[in-house]
């Protein structure tokens, strides 16, 4: 962490700065406009929101750690913010720059006990991958097996609680969070969880184990990391180095190795949801490698989100009442998962078309490179936006719903063209 952000205090007074700065801007903006016209007020609005997302995304950007993480979250969870807010803080799930070699050195040292040489045979100096909590360098154990090792940045947990509240009072006092309170306390509690679980490498080490020995008995194709505990921490996460190509380079592979990739990709994650009740909920692109056999290699399972069997129960009943295209039983549901405000206000018609274009892409031949559903879900969007207020971000849905979607991206980019509906109907049977 840069030395003007990395004490506690410091962390707190860039922090208290910008939550003041906000609440500055936000107060004169509503006296500016206060005699100013419906359409003068929302161009004003927008406007703040825009200065508010940016100075967010610059003051998180340059702490690291905790901070940045919770930026990231934000990011991801972008339907509680105005689009304003959301596409600043969008930038923030960019590359971090890396931390000095001196201070990875010490922590390594730190965690396992011994001088870095006396631990690994080589040690890249140059990490090849930075994130916000930490960063990954390629090493080699003593034995000759190459490996990468994961090192989490000095003081980020310390830093985690506080960054947080100061996030959440900077949200608040802007009042961009679309959600009241009781929701707000759920999501932030999500966030704060798992950020917790994603600071401690010792639960990682965990959920790779789980997910390894339970993809293992279904298909060996999909290939994740082994553990090496002696070599790992809370802080340190030693794994066996796994080679694939990244996705831009397999989506120039011959179109019946893209096709099997997809069906992995989607066939691996409905079984992590429905039967493991547990799944790795970052779907950005780099934690996925490819192999020319059709194997999918998947890293970073530091986001693992674990689903009740009430929830499991509820979304099996809205995908199969969402394929008889029974209106009511899915205004149920939704209302069971907190993710609708009011039954009976959203046109029956739209339901219908909205239910065509989600379905398309897993119950037709479909082409993603073409990815008509999503040129069809932009005409929807403008039809139905003056019903937005019906529906409601739920924390139940929140992560499963970015994950599916994360994943529809993934098979755009791979330009799958195939029918996924045999794999559907091995996950949700109707």
């Amino acid at each position: 962490m840069s030395k003007n952000s990395s004490t506690p205090g410091r962390r707190f007074m860039k922090l208290a700065g910008m939550t003041a700065s906000i609440a500055t801007k936000t107060v004169s903006n509503s006296i500016r406009n206060f005699n100013a016209d419906e359409d003068k007020k929302n161009e004003a609005r927008s406007k703040l929101f825009q200065d508010i997302g940016l100075q967010i995304a610059d003051t998180l950007g340059e702490m690291k750690g905790a901070v940045m993480k919770v930026g990231q979250i934000a990011s991801q969870y972008k339907d509680i913010f105005p689009p304003e807010v959301a596409k600043a803080i969008a930038k923030l799930q960019r590359q971090a720059p890396a931390m000095p070699f001196a201070d990875i050195k010490k922590q390594v040292e730190k965690e396992l006990g011994k001088p870095l040489d006396q631990i690994f045979t080589n040690f890249e100096e140059l990490p090849f991958a930075a994130a916000s909590i930490g960063q990954v360098h390629k090493a080699i154990l003593p034995n000759g097996t190459e490996v990468v090792v994961k090192v989490q940045y000095p003081g980020v947990d310390e830093a985690c609680e506080s960054d947080l509240k100061q996030v959440r009072l900077a949200l608040r006092l802007m009042g961009v969070l679309k959600v009241d309170k009781k929701l707000q306390d759920r999501l932030f509690k999500e966030i704060q969880d798992s950020l917790h679980e994603e600071l401690n490498y010792e639960i990682e080490a965990q959920n790779l184990q789980v997910f390894k020995t339970f993809h293992q008995a279904l298909d060996t194709k999909i290939i994740i990391p082994n553990v090496y505990p002696e070599y790992s921490s809370r802080r340190i996460l030693t794994l066996s180095m796994e080679k694939g190509d990244n996705i831009e380079t397999a989506s120039t592979w011959d179109l019946e190795i893209r096709n099997q990739i997809g069906e992995r990709l989607i066939r691996a994650l409905g079984q992590q949801m429905f039967f493991l009740k547990r799944f790795h909920c970052d779907p950005h692109p780099g934690n996925f490698a490819f192999r020319a056999d059709g194997s999918v290699i998947i890293y970073d399972f530091g986001g693992v989100k674990t689903l009740s069997n009430d929830i499991i129960t509820h979304f099996k009943t809205l995908v199969r009442a969402g394929r008889q295209a029974d209106i009511s039983t899915i205004e149920n549901e939704l209302t069971a998962l907190d993710a609708l405000a009011e039954k009976g206000k959203f046109p029956e018609e739209l339901y219908k078309a909205w239910l065509e274009v989600l379905l398309r892409p897993l119950t037709t031949h479909y082409d993603f490179a073409e990815n008509s559903a999503h040129h069809d879900g932009m005409k929807l969007v403008k039809k139905s936006l003056k019903y937005w207020d019906v529906f409601k971000p739920s924390p139940d849905t929140l992560m499963v719903n970015r994950t599916i979607s994360g994943h529809y991206w993934n098979l755009i980019q791979l330009k799958v063209h195939d029918d996924l509906s045999d794999v559907f109907e091995e996950l949700i049977p109707q």
